[in-house]
């Protein structure tokens, strides 16, 4: 496996290396990066994505983190100092020196010319811009389509279905937001025990809140909305559960 890596620019390595590198439960790492997480920010911002991986079930998601070398070198030192721990800090370390020869041999390879490399600078920021004005356009086309299907599903509605969606949205399986196990249980899949972190991430960084609705097994537990599912996992909340009463 590759422990480091380059993420927009960055040379980060994935909390999974870390957890296969010490021999350790991807699990344990991540609860560490969580429990250390103020003082790895000191180094900069601690960046979360949702990674899918195979299963004898099938493909799940799983929350992981990408640290800098200050990070993952700050995290080992929480880790207990055994040889296997030891030996991948060695390792980890000679994986981010060797990176960052090499970017500094690809660096010297630039053009000289001052116009040349002006124009290769602004090259590279116009696909980068490209690539993330590619990415937001396609989550707000994704939200934007599932609101468009529960509008126009509200206006055809009658009174008593309107009725009925309104308390699917309240037992949090509906199609403006939904709890993860609703949505576990339509899709027949588990997202794991932290599956609700991603959709949280994007409602903070969003700003966008999550209602709290009634749960037999646990009191209260909160549904997410409609925007966070398409982002996160890709599921419209629409098409899922449709018109009231389709789904038990």
């Amino acid at each position: 496996m590759c422990l480091v890596v380059i993420k927009d620019g960055d040379a980060v390595t994935p909390t999974t290396a870390i957890a296969s590198g010490t021999e350790n439960e991807h699990a344990s790492v991540i609860a560490l990066v969580r429990k250390y997480h103020d003082d790895l920010w000191e180094f900069g911002r601690v960046r979360f994505e949702v990674d899918p991986f195979e299963t004898a079930g099938g493909v799940q998601t799983r929350e992981i983190a990408l640290l800098t070398e200050p990070q993952a070198t700050l995290l080992l030192t929480y880790m207990r100092n055994t040889e296997i721990v030891r030996a991948f800090k060695k390792k980890l370390v000679r994986e981010f020196w060797e990176l960052v020869q090499e970017r500094s041999r690809a660096k010297s390879s630039m053009p000289e010319n001052y116009i040349e490399a002006l124009e290769h600078l602004l090259a590279t920021k116009r696909s980068e811009q490209l690539a993330l004005e590619q990415r937001d356009h396609a989550i707000a086309t994704k939200a934007e389509i599932g609101s468009r299907r529960e509008a126009t599903a509200m206006a055809t509605a009658s009174a008593a279905v309107r009725k009925a969606m309104h308390l699917e949205n309240e037992l949090g399986r509906g199609c403006q937001h939904a709890t993860v196990t609703a949505v576990e249980k339509a899709v027949h899949r588990s997202f794991g025990g932290q599956g609700f972190r991603p959709l949280k991430n994007w409602c903070d960084s969003h700003g966008v809140a999550a209602p709290k609705v009634q749960d037999p097994r646990f009191g209260w537990v909160r549904s997410w909305p409609a925007a966070a599912w398409a982002a996160v996992y890709q599921i419209d909340l629409a098409e899922l559960f449709g018109t009231a009463g389709e789904h038990e």
